[in-house]
């Protein structure tokens, strides 16, 4: 069952896991840097009312932006719908995500007849004339673009399969990765640097990131600091210990020295005794020469 049965048959059908998680990371990564947040108007899966002669004919787009539309900020104001007659600003962009019962629609393959309605085609193209529309077949991993030029949607070429929206100042393209821990090629909008545009709970993530780091940097700050702090002590303690052998050695040469003196005067002391006991036996008449 590719769209799940409304019991209303007059209703698409009701949101599948994608098309809940895929408008939301684009809801998400939408963050132009050319508006406030207040100053567009982001919905999904919303009836969108552009026929004022036929105020119960409505589209229901996959998600669209709408620039210049002011968002509610007030839980009373929140929108039910959206009313082209009221409203007056159009939808800037509409995103379509392809699936088998929808697909020639979405692609403007299908031939209305004179009583039906208008298609999403017609009514993109030739009523509300939506500068761009973006259709991203899943299955395939497809991103195509159109964009109005005389009326008339043409098909642009994408480069490296993105595409840049220079009034929003963002671009949008196809990113590989797991969002809500589901893998595979999501679209979302990148910035002016290329880069893709962090979701609040990425940016909350990376901020937890750069906060380890950062105190891992102060650790490591600390750490070098601690370092450099028992370098110079042990330099200072080898410093004391070489001041202190120093000491030891000139206590030692000093004491080496006062015991040379001392033997010097003792030897002096010897000699001026026995020099005296000569002169001594010399006034006593005696030869000291000739004693044993």
């Amino acid at each position: 069952m590719y769209d799940l049965p409304s019991e209303d048959p007059e209703e698409p059908g009701l949101v599948d896991e994608f098309h809940d998680l895929q408008p939301d990371l684009l809801k998400k990564t939408c963050q132009s840097p050319n508006y406030s947040q207040n100053d567009y108007f982001i919905a999904k899966d919303l009836n969108l009312y552009y026929d004022s002669e036929h105020p119960l004919w409505y589209k229901r787009p996959d998600w669209f932006l709408v620039l210049g539309a002011q968002r509610g900020t007030n839980q009373q104001e929140l929108r039910l719908s959206y009313v082209i007659w009221h409203e007056v600003v159009t939808p800037f962009l509409v995103v379509e995500l392809l699936s088998p019962r929808t697909e020639n629609e979405d692609l403007g393959l299908t031939e209305r007849k004179q009583e039906e309605r208008p298609t999403k085609w017609e009514v993109y193209e030739e009523i509300l004339q939506v500068p761009y529309y973006v259709i991203y077949d899943r299955y395939k991993n497809q991103f195509r673009a159109f964009v109005l030029q005389s009326g008339k949607y043409e098909e642009l070429e994408l480069s490296q399969g993105r595409l840049w929206l220079e009034e929003l100042g963002l671009g949008l393209g196809l990113w590989q990765g797991s969002y809500e821990e589901v893998a595979g090629q999501w679209l979302r909008f990148y910035n002016g640097m290329g880069n893709w545009v962090p979701t609040p709970e990425e940016r909350a993530e990376q901020e937890r990131q750069r906060a380890i780091l950062a105190e891992d940097e102060c650790d490591r700050e600390r750490q070098a600091k601690e370092q450099e702090r028992q370098a110079k002590e042990q330099e200072r303690q080898r410093a004391i210990l070489a001041e202190d052998e120093c000491d030891r050695e000139r206590q030692a040469k000093e004491q080496e020295r006062q015991a040379k003196e001392q033997e010097q005067q003792r030897a002096d002391n010897a000699e001026v005794t026995i020099q005296q006991l000569r002169d001594r036996l010399l006034q006593l008449g005696v030869d000291p020469n000739s004693l044993p």
